[in-house]
């Protein structure tokens, strides 16, 4: 079972007044969106993997992205790029299609993120134990994952659909992580989930910076060992916020 995490005391009014704003400005004019697009899918790719230790810069990634091998980088971080574009992609697809959350497709996310990496492990859970280096919470035994996921996915259905979407998005996350049902992937997976959540919601798609790293290792690990969600869902927030401030640039509305 997940450990019970209390109400988030958070206010979200000034976050639903920003999507309020851009929900009155759409439909967005299609040039615009395409250049916002291809900019978050740059950024989104380049920091979740420079969290996990991807070398490549931005530019780089860039590069990468558009099909081009960078000279002096291992042949895994331009997968991750291509992969990490591509989950993105699946991501944006599922929510056109208005699919519910499902295991079938956490492992399908999961198996784009690996794919050509290690094919092996990709979409299936781990077959022994893991620990998280350098943090104090230590994922369950590999014999319940299986069963921790369905849990995770009944109080996602149950108990967070009357929290709000950024909330429920930030539990997604944190109770993902903590199970850590892959061999390895399991970052990726869990930010392009919480991105999953807030997109079916109407909300812009985070990125969570790797300059912010430690502040987001530290808000799970309380998280996860004082079940107290608070700080890490004041980060997805405050993230959450500055998403919206590409859209509001673009249309030459800085308010």
């Amino acid at each position: 079972m997940s450990m019970p995490m209390p109400m988030t005391p958070l206010n979200f009014q000034d976050l639903d007044l920003l999507k309020a704003r851009l929900d009155a400005l759409r439909p967005l004019p299609a040039p615009v969106l395409r250049n916002l697009h291809e900019e978050l899918v740059l950024r989104w790719t380049y920091h979740s993997n420079a969290i996990e230790g991807n070398t490549l810069t931005l530019l780089e990634t860039k590069v990468v992205l558009e099909g081009i091998t960078v000279g002096g980088k291992r042949l895994r971080e331009h997968f991750e790029a291509i992969n990490h574009r591509d989950a993105i992609l699946y991501v944006e697809d599922v929510v056109q299609r208005t699919e519910p959350l499902s295991e079938w497709q956490i492992r399908s996310l999961h198996r784009l993120i690996l794919r050509n990496i290690d094919d092996d492990h990709a979409g299936r859970y781990r077959p022994w134990n893991v620990t998280i280096a350098g943090a104090r919470h230590v994922p369950p035994d590999t014999l319940v994952v299986p069963e921790r996921m369905t849990t995770l996915l009944q109080t996602y259905e149950t108990d967070w659909q009357p929290l709000h979407p950024v909330e429920r998005a930030a539990r997604l996350h944190i109770d993902f992580v903590g199970i850590h049902p892959f061999v390895d992937g399991n970052g990726r997976t869990a930010r392009l989930l919480l991105n999953l959540e807030l997109l079916k919601c109407g909300f812009p798609a985070i990125v969570l910076p790797v300059e912010r790293r430690l502040a987001y290792y530290e808000a799970l690990d309380t998280a996860h060992i004082e079940g107290d969600a608070g700080p890490f869902t004041a980060l997805v927030a405050e993230c959450v916020r500055e998403g919206f401030a590409p859209y509001r640039f673009a249309l030459g509305h800085t308010g």
